[in-house]
């Protein structure tokens, strides 16, 4: 099964892109999942059910984002594999854009959006610095200057990623990317992979450093979801 991991500003149209980017993959049904990580509340299930595409939503509530999603990865990974999916892709929201809800080897994408300023890409930490695509959004709305300046202002904090530009409304750059998502690795799990940064300070083992996926290196504060089979009828 191949892992697609997306992170980005809330509203920045993260589900939207991950939609039309399937409709251009053109996978069987079936064959792919999603996992939503999010912190209090989200109606962006509604919109993967209707695509037809097996979701699990999980909200972080008061605990940090990354940290629930570290504790988690794994149990979602596990679920995407007894599912029978080709691809699972994960969505995660990063509030205070220090998140780092990526990991090392695993395909990671990061969203932002040109309506949030042209210095936002300055202002985000390893969930922009560390990822290996950097999807923008909304540049139909700026003028060419202007996404020209955001574009050049993430290769500033990211010299290393691939840029799209891509209309989360219309689909237009999403073929694009999926022809590239066709290099993701193929993974049999996560036991002991690393993350690719620290997460922010907490009360649980990750404050303290830990990068290790797995529950044996889980301790303090930490939220398991519950992950059920689809029922492909």
């Amino acid at each position: 099964m191949k892992l697609i991991t997306f992170a980005g500003p809330p509203s920045s149209g993260k589900t939207s892109v991950i939609l039309k980017l399937v409709e251009a993959m053109n996978i069987a049904s079936g064959e792919i999942g999603a996992v939503k990580f999010d912190c209090l509340t989200s109606f962006d299930n509604l919109r993967y059910q209707e695509a037809g595409i097996p979701i699990v939503t999980g909200f972080s509530g008061k605990l940090c984002p990354d940290h629930f999603f570290v504790s988690n990865i794994e149990a979602a990974v596990e679920w995407g594999i007894k599912s029978g999916f080709k691809i699972l892709i994960t969505e995660s929201a990063g509030l205070c854009n220090r998140c780092s809800p990526y990991i090392t080897g695993i395909l990671s994408i990061c969203v932002i959006d040109n309506l949030s300023g042209v210095n936002t890409p300055r202002k985000i930490g390893p969930m922009l610095k560390m990822a290996d695509i950097v999807v923008v959004t909304k540049g139909d709305i700026v003028s060419q200057a202007e996404r020209e300046v955001f574009a050049f202002n993430i290769r500033q904090v990211n010299t290393a990623a691939r840029i799209f530009f891509i209309n989360g409304i219309t689909g237009q750059g999403a073929p694009m990317l999926a022809r590239h998502l066709q290099g993701a690795k193929e993974i049999e799990g996560l036991r002991d992979m690393k993350l690719r940064f620290t997460t922010p300070a907490a009360v649980c083992s990750y404050c303290t450093g830990e990068i290790r996926i797995g529950e044996q290196y889980q301790m303090g504060t930490m939220k398991k979801m519950e992950f059920k089979l689809p029922d492909h009828g």
